[in-house]
Parts: structure tokens; C-alpha cells; sequence
């Protein structure tokens, strides 16, 4: 791959330029006493409250099976909590229509761990959808979608349909697709989990440079390694269904 890093940080950085920026002290997400449960079982997450402040950066972990995935989905407002309030940039979750509660929802950036690219596509065309999907032209995007797949090592295989990339080119794709919006809020699942250990740094730079730039980054992550690269994140540590944070140092 060529290195173009300084190359998308501009482009980045000149996008951010012209949106509007978070009103100040106001979370981009708030819980605030939140749990969930299931039918009539125990609370699979509780007592959650903490916020996402813009221009953040936070690792998610913790164990296998104790809520990092159920928390990402609330961030996400895939899931509803069954106690508590979630905010979303100011707004009561539980109060937003549905128009409302999509809009607010493209200021997200979310890379799946399943990556959910549509396999009758191109990788360009899925990393292009949400500009698509937002009504642009291509003329308009056509070359930011190109530099960024050539960023994230995709640049010959623009054409190629999901189902003959590795899971590492898909995975970077879903990165991609997720950062073409230049979202307030990045969420990432395990963004990660199917990289070398080089590139993965290298996809983490590009998550500090976007935080740089004024986006805020939630990673989920089991990799302490990659984290302890990374000290001045703030770490959300999910264990029993229950939040600890810690903090990292400042950049």
C-alpha cells in the first residue's frame, strides 16, 4: 500500500471543516441509569451511565459474553433499553421520531463485525452507498471514495464484489464504508479482529487522525496490546453486565 496518509488527512480534514460542530458540553450519547433485559430475565447490562463527549477516544472490552456487543447496539439504538434514558447529540432516544432518529443516526459511522457489505456490489459501490443514500452525485464523491479505498489498501480491488475479497479486505472495506460520511461518531466492533498486526496499526492510526480531526471514536476490542499502544484512550470496560471507565492520559 502507498502511503497516503497525509494525503486522506487533508481530505479528512477538510470535510470536517464544513459541518457544523457539537453545541459545547453536550454528549453525543448520555446513558443515564440504563439497562436491558430480556422477556422476564436477568438484566443483561444495568445501572450504565456514562457519556460519549465529542472528540473523544475510547477502547470498549472486556471479557466474551459480557455485553460489549448488547452496549455497542444501544449505543447504536438498535436495541431500546427496558429502563433508563439514552441521549442521542442532546435528544431523548425514547422521544425521537422514526425520520428523526434516522437522521440523527447518519452522524454515526458504524463498522460491523460481520461487515455487511452487499455482496451484488462492487467494493467501491458499497463503500460509495451512504453518499448514494444521502442523495450526492458521484462526480461529487468519486474521487474521495477512490483515495480512501487506495488508503486502506483496496485500490485494485475498487471492482472487485465482496465475495471474492479475504475477510482483512472486507474488514477494511467496512472501515471504509463507515468513514466516507466523516462522521461525528465513529463505532467500531472489532475493526481489527481479521488484520495483520501492521495493518492493524495502521487502521488504528487513521482512528486517532479522524479523533484529531474531531470525531469521536468508540473501538470495541479484546486486543490489550493494540490498547496499551493507544494509553491516552479512555477504557469502558464491560464484566457481569456491569460499566467500569478508566481513564487514559491526554494526548
Amino acid at each position: 500500500m502507498d502511503d497516503g496518509w497525509h494525503l486522506f488527512g487533508n481530505t479528512v480534514k477538510a470535510a470536517l471543516s464544513g459541518q457544523p460542530s457539537p453545541s459545547p458540553g453536550i454528549a453525543l450519547l448520555r446513558f443515564e441509569n440504563v439497562g436491558l433485559r430480556y422477556g422476564m430475565g436477568p438484566e443483561v447490562v444495568g445501572d450504565l451511565n456514562f457519556s460519549i463527549a465529542p472528540q473523544s477516544f475510547q477502547f470498549l472490552t472486556g471479557p466474551s459474553g459480557a455485553g460489549k456487543t448488547t452496549l455497542m447496539r444501544l449505543m447504536l439504538l438498535a436495541l431500546r433499553p427496558t429502563r433508563g434514558t439514552v441521549r442521542i447529540f442532546g435528544r431523548d432516544a425514547a422521544a425521537l421520531s422514526k425520520d428523526d432518529l434516522t437522521a440523527l443516526r447518519r452522524r454515526i459511522g458504524v463498522v460491523f463485525q460481520d461487515f455487511r457489505l452487499l455482496d451484488h456490489l462492487t467494493t467501491y459501490e458499497n463503500v460509495a452507498l451512504p453518499l448514494r443514500a444521502m442523495g450526492r452525485e458521484e462526480m461529487g464523491y468519486r474521487a474521495e471514495v477512490v483515495e480512501l479505498l487506495r488508503w486502506v489498501g483496496l485500490g485494485d480491488r475498487m471492482n472487485a464484489p465482496p465475495p471474492v475479497l479475504s475477510g482483512g479486505e472486507k474488514q477494511r472495506a467496512a472501515i471504509a464504508r463507515a468513514l466516507i460520511v466523516r462522521p461525528e461518531l465513529l463505532l467500531a466492533d472489532e475493526p481489527t479482529g481479521n488484520v495483520d498486526p501492521g495493518l492493524a496499526r495502521r487502521l488504528l492510526r487513521l482512528f486517532v487522525e479522524l479523533h484529531r480531526l474531531g470525531t469521536a471514536v468508540v473501538i470495541a476490542t479484546h486486543d490489550l496490546q493494540l490498547m496499551d499502544q493507544f494509553g491516552f484512550a479512555r477504557r469502558l470496560v464491560v464484566g457481569d453486565g456491569r460499566l467500569t471507565i478508566f481513564d487514559g492520559s491526554p494526548l
